[in-house]
């Protein structure tokens, strides 16, 4: 007898093969057989009409402090995700002298925007050595499943102590930090990151560790991998984001050098920003010769554009640097605030004033109209032109500031603004379609855990599903099948996890079964619900019927079922 059968769904299996009726049964933890199932089980799940699909795949999270106190993994576990991998960018908890602690999470306080009084609160920190984390992580019960990489800082800081920032390391301290990577690689890590991007800084400004380190040091950690006999160098390369802009020759030239040198797999970040449009074209090209070349060299995509949101709860507020705003309204609860900012005398004070220095909004993005446009209910992540503050201004007559003033006192004061940073130069995603249809691109970038007050893109698989394969109408859609094999069996196999991404049988059984044409994106909503208060944002999605993790189902109708059938895989396991 079947633990689980799941009848007459369209299954979607994760290979690139075209969907199909079919039942999927599950005995234990694996799936046993797909296809007409005349056997008895359990509990019999009637999938007709429904998708059912192998658990996504997130390969690019940073759930690294999360993962010690929250069993869930919110909000990846809303839109199907079975499998995160952490421990990106170069930024991680271990190895961690005890000294150390609060270094590690200013330095992820100021990389990944998570509050550092949450991760002070949060981490319970039962580990120094990398194997010690992971073991510490293999206690807690979860939900899904999670693997992790070694952090180039963390690493760098634990070798060099205060000399970490970016000096030049020497030939005695770079074979300390091999060390360290093949102990972490021993003990079960996926591999290992570093960060090269000047806009990766700390609480207190300073560039990630590594970000400037000499090639040799980079080798070595790659040969490290390569001895090991498995595992990915992750990195975010310079270039990728804001004015730090490289020419793609010079970053594609050392990643191809270190893939020759050792044969290690490499993966990168890549986006499309305005400072050089047409930067991505040439970095998939380099990577494409490479790829054709034999070597294993994997652009990692974001699925839409990365967005900044701007709204009275988040980071970026457009009122922030205005003095009436910081001294009379920024501390006040939302409704009251909400409520002074409609009084005609509030508003024409805001409108007249100025922003200071204390305009951070400005001062990062600055205001740009034509590239900010209302979230909206459902969100719209590929608005057009003249959905723009700047269009709607011209249309209104109006100066932009008062649009958006009017455009965020929409739904009691939470609507929110969205500001394509990246992947939007040409108002549109025909690029972010382009790159994913490369065979060697892989999807990625989400930064589940991560951006808490600014970026809210956990949902991207149901992004993914929702917009490319089903409601796409400014361009070119893309099929199911290959948007299901693109965040399952594609990052599966990406780092190693051969056991899982398709439904077959033999394989872990991790699966969806949602409502297809029902499927869809909530609004992100501001949340407090971090460790000491802290606030973040999270985005749910409405559709999934059923997520199982190793057979076990962890979710019914998007709320938890209590089971916590998810482990910490080893990559030597």
């Amino acid at each position: 007898m079947h633990d689980l059968i799941i009848r007459g769904g369209t299954v979607v299996d994760g290979t690139g093969a075209a969907p199909r009726t079919a039942d999927v049964a599950v005995t234990g933890d694996r799936i046993a057989e797909v296809g007409r199932v005349d056997g008895l089980a359990r509990r019999v799940v009637d999938a007709d009409g429904l998708l059912v699909t192998p658990g996504f795949v997130d390969i690019h999270t940073h759930y690294d402090g999360q993962a010690t106190w929250d069993p869930l993994l919110t909000p990846s576990v809303w839109h199907g995700v079975t499998t995160v991998v952490m421990g990106n960018c170069g930024v991680g908890f271990a190895p961690a002298e005890p000294a150390r602690r609060q270094w590690l999470v200013g330095l992820m306080e100021g990389v990944e925007d998570i509050p550092g009084a949450a991760l002070a609160d949060g981490i319970r920190w039962e580990w120094e050595s990398f194997p010690e984390y992971l073991d510490a992580l293999e206690r807690m019960p979860r939900a899904i499943d999670i693997g992790t990489q070694v952090p180039h800082a963390a690493v760098r800081a634990y070798v060099m102590g205060d000399e970490c920032g970016n000096e030049t390391a020497s030939p005695g301290q770079v074979d300390a930090m091999a060390a360290i990577v093949r102990e972490g690689l021993e003990a079960g890590a996926f591999g290992f990151s570093t960060s090269r991007t000047t806009v990766h800084r700390a609480v207190d400004g300073e560039p990630v560790p590594g970000t400037w380190a000499a090639e040799d040091e980079l080798l070595a950690m790659a040969q490290v991998i390569a001895e090991h006999g498995r595992g990915v160098f992750e990195l975010a390369p310079a270039g990728i984001v804001g004015e730090d802009v490289l020419a793609p020759e010079q970053e594609l030239g050392w990643i191809r050098r270190v893939a020759e040198a050792t044969g290690t797999r490499i993966s990168f970040l890549m986006n499309q920003h305005e400072a050089d449009p047409t930067q991505w074209e040439r970095m998939i090209e380099l990577a494409r010769r490479a790829w054709t070349d034999g070597l294993d060299v994997r652009p990692q995509v974001q699925g839409r554009p990365v967005n900044v949101l701007v709204g009275h709860e988040t980071t970026f507020n457009p009122f922030n640097g205005l003095p009436t705003y910081r001294k009379e309204l920024a501390d006040l609860p939302l409704p009251e605030r909400v409520a002074a900012m409609r009084r005609t005398d509030l508003r024409g004070s805001l409108m007249a004033e100025d922003p200071d220095e204390h305009d951070l909004l400005a001062a990062i993005i600055g205001w740009k109209w034509d590239r900010i446009f209302p979230l909206g209910d459902p969100p719209d992540y590929e608005p057009p032109p003249e959905a723009s503050i700047a269009a709607r201004a011209a249309r209104e007559g109006r100066d932009p500031k008062e649009v958006v003033y009017d455009a965020l006192l929409e739904d009691d004061g939470r609507a929110l603004l969205m500001y394509a940073a990246l992947n939007y130069a040409d108002g549109d995603l025909e690029p972010v379609r382009k790159m994913l249809s490369e065979p060697q691109v892989i999807l990625g970038g989400s930064d589940g855990g991560a951006h808490c007050g600014t970026i809210c893109d956990a949902s991207t698989p149901t992004f993914m599903l929702t917009h490319w394969s089903r409601d796409r109408t400014r361009g070119e859609r893309l099929p199911l099948e290959w948007v299901v094999k693109k965040q399952t069996s594609d990052t599966a196999s990406a780092y190693g996890f051969d056991d899982r991404g398709a439904l077959r049988p033999g394989a872990r059984a991790d699966l969806n079964v949602l409502d297809y044409e029902g499927l869809r994106l909530e609004p992100p909503r501001v949340t407090r619900d971090l460790p000491s208060g802290a606030s973040r944002l999270v985005q749910r999605a409405h559709g999934y019927q059923l997520t199982a993790v190793a057979g076990t189902v962890i979710a019914e109708h998007g709320e938890d079922t209590g089971a916590r059938p998810g482990r910490l895989v080893r990559s030597s396991g």
